[in-house]
């Protein structure tokens, strides 16, 4: 019999038992198996998806109030599954090129969706470590996969020195904020702290190292400078699942705590958030314009679009909470199909990742070159492609609170950052020729981008199903 109080955690429960299963099959087949493991754990993503859909979205704590079930932990959680997926389906082939086809990968990215999942059903602050240490330990090895990779292994050490200095800065942060108010517990520390006429300095301190933590999880500036190092040195099917899938799951945690908990403390944390989110678009927009490798350029554009989606938790209200869950559905999507196409650019068995490389790849191979310029124009903001729908959104929601010089300044950085993008247009359809990529590109691989390309393409006919969706999930969030 299971106990009815476990049902909001089945999709947990049931991930991680296929993770253990699928562990067996591993040890005892080897890593012959790791291609029936990568799309055994797609599967398993799916139906844990399916029974994330029929637990039901209600608002219900269990787990003597530690984990918290309603509409936004849903949505979110769908998100995270979709760009697991997604991440599986482009790391198959990949791991076979590159000679790495190990069995503990597809497991490593399964239990690093536990944690995530974890995360942004937190309702405690334990739940919380334990979601985000789930996660952080499994990417940590993932980062260096590529054991014989002198980039990866170092990629792997640096990732792992920070994310510790981070998770130390966080549980300092929690320690405080324990101590002031006599509670781990989400509602009882909001409880507290709205009855207080003032926030005590101890709790806005604790409050600071906490954020400072989470920061490190979304890349923002300035905790971003494992960032540009990971995505280059990692494998590209690795630095695909960083981009893809754990940012979301970050910012959803952080949208909880600061929301719920903290949110009498809104005057403190909002000056944070908005150094935060400037920061991280000034030099998301005019670092990358430097760079002449397309990982370390998407690292930039991942630092500034995170930036952006902050701007959306600046407004602090749920229209601002519910642009931030667009933009991260979107820049999923967006990101998901641009992996696709970076995984695509291989000479002679050779993995090359210089935006040069790209020169003109519409004369080789037009409709990856085409695919490229949409999603490029999409991440750049231009109508009517789905990034457009996304910045209008946070921009929105910033002007509404009267946040002006903060959404003037992201149209801005926005426009320089579209230079970098539109160069790398330039390159595919306007520079001289060089040799073609190998061919024919994997089934899986094509499949992602068709549906990204579908989705950026299709997203301004009918905006208005993602749009209401995104603010329902966060609206859950000021309902009390």
């Amino acid at each position: 019999m299971i106990d009815f109080n476990l049902i909001p955690v089945l999709p947990e429960i049931f991930l991680s038992l296929i993770g253990m299963g699928l562990l067996i099959v591993g040890v005892t087949q080897g890593n012959v198996s790791t291609r029936v493991l990568c799309w055994a754990s797609a599967a398993g993503l799916a139906v844990s998806g399916l029974i994330l859909l029929s637990v039901g979205w209600d608002t219900r704590s269990v787990l003597n109030g530690m984990f918290i079930m309603d509409k936004f932990a849903g949505f979110m959680k769908l998100l995270i599954i979709i760009g697991l997926i997604a991440s599986l389906a482009l790391s198959v082939r990949y791991l076979l090129q590159e000679g790495i086809e190990r069995f503990e990968f597809p497991i490593l990215v399964l239990l690093a969706g536990v944690g995530m999942m974890m995360m942004v059903s937190a309702n405690n602050l334990l739940a919380l470590y334990m979601g985000l240490e789930l996660q952080s330990l499994a990417l940590y090895v993932l980062a260096a996969f590529h054991r014989n990779s002198m980039r990866s292994s170092e990629a792997g050490i640096k990732y792992f020195l920070l994310g510790a200095l981070s998770s130390g800065m966080l549980l300092f942060g929690m320690s405080l904020i324990y101590g002031f108010t006599g509670s781990v517990d989400f509602e009882v520390i909001g409880k507290t702290l709205g009855g207080l006429d003032r926030i005590p300095f101890g709790v806005t301190f604790g409050l600071v190292f906490m954020l400072a933590g989470l920061a490190f999880k979304v890349s923002a500036v300035p905790f971003h400078m494992w960032t540009p190092d990971v995505y280059q040195g990692a494998p590209t099917a690795v630095t695909a699942l960083f981009a893809i899938v754990p940012k979301v799951a970050a910012m959803g945690l952080l949208m909880r705590l600061l929301f719920e908990p903290f949110m009498a403390a809104q005057d403190q944390w909002v000056q944070i958030i908005y150094f935060l989110s400037l920061m991280s678009m000034f030099l998301g927009a005019f670092a990358g314009i430097a760079q002449d490798n397309i990982k370390r350029l998407l690292a930039y554009s991942s630092i500034g679009n995170m930036g952006y989606a902050l701007i959306g938790v600046v407004a602090g209200t749920a229209v601002g909470a519910g642009s931030v869950v667009l933009y991260l559905f979107i820049y999923m999507i967006m990101t998901a199909g641009v992996f696709a196409v970076v995984m695509c650019m291989r000479r002679q068995g050779l993995a090359v990742y210089k935006i040069s490389d790209l020169a003109g790849l519409s004369h080789h191979a037009p409709g990856l070159a085409y695919a490229m310029a949409i999603l490029m124009f999409s991440m750049s903001g231009i109508p009517p492609a789905a990034g457009f729908f996304g910045k209008l959104a946070v921009f929105n929601a910033a002007v509404a609170q009267e946040y002006y010089v903060l959404a003037t300044l992201g149209v801005l950085t926005s426009v320089v950052a579209a230079y970098y993008y539109l160069r790398v247009i330039k390159v595919m359809f306007f520079d001289e020729p060089v040799d073609a990529f190998d061919g024919p590109q994997p089934f899986a691989r094509r499949m992602v981008l068709f549906v990204s390309i579908l989705f950026v393409l299709g997203f301004a006919i009918k905006p208005s199903v993602f749009v209401a969706s995104s603010m329902n999930a966060a609206s859950v969030l000021f309902a009390g």
